[in-house]
């Protein structure tokens, strides 16, 4: 899908302020020399931006719009590096909220609903941007923030929610806690809607049998607003997403050219229309293909299928971001283990778990080690996993690269 000459002008109106404002970008561009562009190839030359050049403009070199202009801050939800810092004015507030509030439309869901969010408010835009949305909307909103299952259950119950917003792992233990506490028949929900993280259709299935409601994947990232720049609607064919304030290309992550509708490839997302820190085509990482053709409900909004993982080698367990790295730099702060690790995540009854086998010599009480290092991990990422410590030799070796991460969910 080429981008349009309408979304053309929009991009040269995004050009010109990131070059007035000398952001990475901008200087980029006029390095380039580049003030404008006239057609989809001379966009498709435009260089990318990654999630790297956004680190590297911390804290605030993002900032295009005039400081006076700036309502708030978010950041992004990464657990590595320097926090992603992205500014916004009221009108990149006000354009969150209309597409998040089109999210709920698409949804079936009216301003008669009771909307129960559990994603958390902060810095991290999901809890503030459900509940932006369904304002917006003309919905109640009951912001509940994450965890204490018990309150979350009871609010729901006495306030008879009709809508749950989370993610796909809370939204089972929500279910499992329902079931196990026998209060299915006190429990009004009727949708579910579900963001941040991949979900199996085993998942999805069993969360939407538990539960006896409908279930709509949320799309989006903190640097491109945050959730609701997207959402199946109910024929269930696809995400649609929002071409009036955003432009998506898929590219092939080898070669970096584009490909043709109906190919599986990265997202790159090209924003159009804002303000606090506009991305011309930024690098999500995320995979997925543009469906071609027109949507059974006759929406004009093209769609994205399900995101189908990422390029790099980030792991979600649990709705928390882990990266084999943070593992890696654990294990090497005890002298005891070696440097041969394997981390297995797995789905059992109902929840994910992490494994983390590590090799040591026969000196040392493995038991005790295994304690420490799942202590120091769940210090560092918020859960605990669990940790084999084995004989030096005994995980497997390899003459090319060693497989560190296998993630059996998917399999």
């Amino acid at each position: 899908m080429k981008i349009s000459s309408q979304q053309l002008n929009l991009v040269n109106g995004r050009i010109d302020a990131l070059v007035s404002a000398g952001s990475f970008y901008g200087k980029k561009l006029a390095q380039a020399g580049i003030h404008s562009v006239s057609s989809p190839e001379e966009f498709e030359q435009l260089p990318f931006s990654e999630k790297s050049d956004l680190r590297e403009a911390y804290p605030l070199g993002l900032m295009t719009a005039p400081e006076d202009k700036i309502v708030r801050i978010h950041s992004s939800s990464g657990t590595t590096g320097l926090p992603v810092i992205i500014p916004y004015t009221a009108k990149d507030v006000e354009d969150w909220a209309i597409m998040f509030a089109r999210c709920y439309e698409y949804a079936g869901i009216t301003p008669m609903d009771r909307i129960h969010v559990t994603p958390a408010y902060g810095l991290w835009t999901a809890g503030i941007g459900f509940q932006l949305g369904a304002e917006r909307l003309g919905a109640m909103v009951i912001p509940m923030g994450p965890g204490n299952t018990d309150k979350q259950l009871q609010m729901m119950q006495d306030l008879k929610s009709t809508v749950l917003c989370s993610t796909s792992s809370y939204a089972l233990l929500l279910s499992e806690e329902i079931e196990k506490r026998g209060i299915r028949d006190r429990i009004h929900l009727k949708k579910g809607v579900i963001g941040s993280e991949r979900w199996s259709q085993k998942m999805r299935d069993q969360i939407a049998g538990s539960l006896g409601i409908e279930l709509y994947d949320i799309y989006g990232l903190t640097e491109i607003y945050g959730p609701g720049i997207g959402i199946n609607c109910r024929y269930n064919t696809g995400m649609h997403y929002w071409d009036d304030y955003l432009y998506i290309e898929i590219i092939d992550p080898v070669t970096l050219k584009p490909v043709p509708d109906g190919e599986m490839g990265e997202i790159v997302i090209t924003t159009l229309v804002k303000e606090g820190a506009p991305l011309i085509r930024y690098r999500t990482h995320d995979l997925s293909r543009i469906i071609p053709g027109t949507c059974p409900c006759g929406s004009p909004h093209p769609r994205l299928d399900t995101i189908m993982g990422r390029t790099d080698d980030m792991m979600k367990i649990k709705g928390v971001n882990v990266f084999p790295s943070q593992i890696e730099e654990i294990l090497q702060s005890f002298p005891e283990a070696s440097s041969e690790y394997q981390i297995r995540i797995s789905h059992l009854e109902g929840r994910d778990t992490m494994r983390i086998y590590v090799e040591t010599n026969g000196t040392v009480n493995f038991l005790d080690l295994a304690d420490r290092i799942a202590a120091k991990v769940k210090s560092a990422i918020g859960f605990t996993p669990l940790v084999k410590v084995v004989e030096n030799g005994v995980l497997p070796r390899s003459e090319k690269k060693t497989k560190r991460v296998i993630d059996e969910r998917f399999d």
